[in-house]
Order: structure tokens, then sequence, then C-alpha cells
């Protein structure tokens, strides 16, 4: 499994809009419409990437609490899927049941919004406070498959606790870490290192 860090997207950065399709609903939803009252915590993830898999269950339960704390959690899945077939929009959707989301999982086919997000791996987290600013972009945890430390969410959990009780955000962050974006052939961004 190749291992990728975040970029490192620049804290203070505005969150970049969009207007994609959730598979499950079959509705286009945008950032406007889905954020929170405190806080927006969007998340690149997919289908198959044994990271995220290795997450997926904490991090559901987890962004059921961000969400009674007036923060929202909205998952992307930027992977190409005529070459990665796991994670077309139908096992999206399953795995969005399988799972019990009660958050978007959208698709971003043109890849676009991972670009724009400067998104590198799965899972990517980007924390953005009320005015859509970034505050927290980094790892959910040390937690990686295979090594053995407990699923915590930790890093995270400071994060979106220090954002909805007005305290600054630690920019001591350390990079998430994951599979890398799936890129259509040619469309690697120049932030990319493969």
């Amino acid at each position: 499994m190749a291992r990728t860090e975040s970029t490192m997207l620049e804290l203070g950065s505005l969150a970049p809009d969009f207007r994609l399709p959730e598979p499950l609903t079959g509705a286009k939803r945008t950032l406007d419409e889905l954020k929170g009252s405190k806080g927006t915590l969007v998340v690149f993830i997919c289908n198959h990437c044994p990271y995220v898999l290795h997450i997926l269950p904490t991090f559901v339960q987890m962004a059921r609490a961000y969400k009674g704390r007036g923060v929202n959690v909205i998952t992307i899945n930027s992977n190409d899927v005529v070459n990665y077939s796991d994670d077309s929009p139908d096992k999206m959707a399953l795995l969005a049941t399988e799972y019990d989301f009660d958050f978007p999982y959208l698709y971003d086919e043109s890849q676009v919004i991972a670009k724009a997000y400067q998104a590198a791996c799965t899972p990517d987290f980007y924390l953005f406070d009320q005015d859509l600013k970034l505050v927290y972009r980094g790892q959910f945890d040390a937690s990686r498959p295979r090594n053995d430390v407990a699923i915590s969410g930790e890093d995270l959990n400071a994060a979106v606790s220090a954002l909805v009780e007005d305290i600054p955000v630690s920019s001591e962050q350390i990079p998430s870490l994951g599979c890398n974006v799936k890129w259509k052939p040619g469309n690697e961004p120049d932030y990319y290192n493969s």
C-alpha cells in the first residue's frame, strides 16, 4: 500500500466551494448548504483504502458527536473509478449504508475539488471555522493499519474541541497519512508528488 502525506494546505485558507452529487440520494449538494454553524470538516476518503477502513467505524461515531456540537462533516471521494472500480458511486452508496453515514458522501468525478483543496491522500482532513477558514489539516490520530496504536481520533478531536470552545487550534499539526488520491492518467496536480 502506497503511503502519501497530506499537503498541509495553508492555515487560514478559505474552503473552496463545490456542488457535487451524493450517490446515496442522487442529490447535488453544496458547501453552503452543508456547512455547520460552528465549523465544517471536509474529509477526502474512498471505499477501498485500508487507512480509511481502519478508522471508519470510530470516525463515523465521532462525526455524529461533532454534528451535535455544530460541526458538520462532509466526505468526498475523488478517485479515478475507471481504474479503481471499488470506488464507484454505486459502491460509495453501499459503503455509506453499511457504515450508517449520517453525513454526505459526495463524488468528485472531475477531481477539480480535490485539486482545489490540494488533497493528496485518503483520508485527508480539513477543518474550517464558521467563516470557512482553515484551522486544522492533519492526522486523525497516530493509529495506522498494523501499527498497534489504538484508534482514538485524538488529534482531530483536540482540534474540533478547541474550535467549538473558541480556543485557538494549535498550529502544530501532523500531516495525515494514507493512500494517494487515485488521479486520472494525466490529471495529477502540480503539488502532487507521485
